[in-house]
């Protein structure tokens, strides 16, 4: 059974790495969809400090994402894309970091006491497939560290699951 360990999170690289580490191992040898992104959340939720929510979206057609597996308080279940930071996130098939959501002319406002935000897409060749969604309710405590960081998770998370259909 996998187990998580606790990470120092002084040096975000090094956290990153070992984070990384931990989820390969805690996806290895499953490719269901939705049972690594319930693992993946749960997995960055405990490990990650200062979250108040971290989870999926998927897209479920060209023009709106759907709530996966999360942990936090419960969220919104529809996005269209382009819409809030997870659907800008989809429209612009990269990440986004934001400092403070109260200054997002578009933000989507599940928990009033999120004040920052950091989406990554997940990519599968040419494919997005929906984005990792982490909030805080601490204002700029997402950086370019983190950006990477989640981006890795967001590409181990793709790695291990599989297509739908296969």
């Amino acid at each position: 059974m996998f187990e998580a360990n606790r990470i120092d999170s002084t040096d975000k690289p090094a956290f990153y790495r070992e984070l990384a580490t931990q989820m390969e191992a805690l996806l290895s040898g499953e490719s269901d969809v939705i049972a690594n992104a319930a693992n993946a959340s749960a997995l960055i939720f405990q490990t990650v400090p200062d979250l108040n929510w971290a989870g999926f979206y998927f897209l479920r057609s060209p023009q709106e994402l759907v709530v996966g597996p999360f942990q936090g308080k419960p969220a919104c279940v529809r996005i269209a894309v382009g819409r809030g930071v997870c659907g800008a996130s989809v429209a612009e098939r990269r990440s986004i970091l934001v400092e403070d959501v109260t200054k997002v002319e578009n933000h989507i406002f599940c928990d009033p006491d999120s004040r920052s935000e950091l989406v990554a897409p997940l990519i599968r060749g040419d494919e997005i497939l929906g984005v990792i969604d982490l909030d805080s309710p601490v204002p700029g405590r997402f950086d370019e560290d983190d950006r990477v960081g989640v981006e890795r998770l967001a590409a181990i998370y793709v790695a291990a699951s599989a297509p739908e259909g296969s």
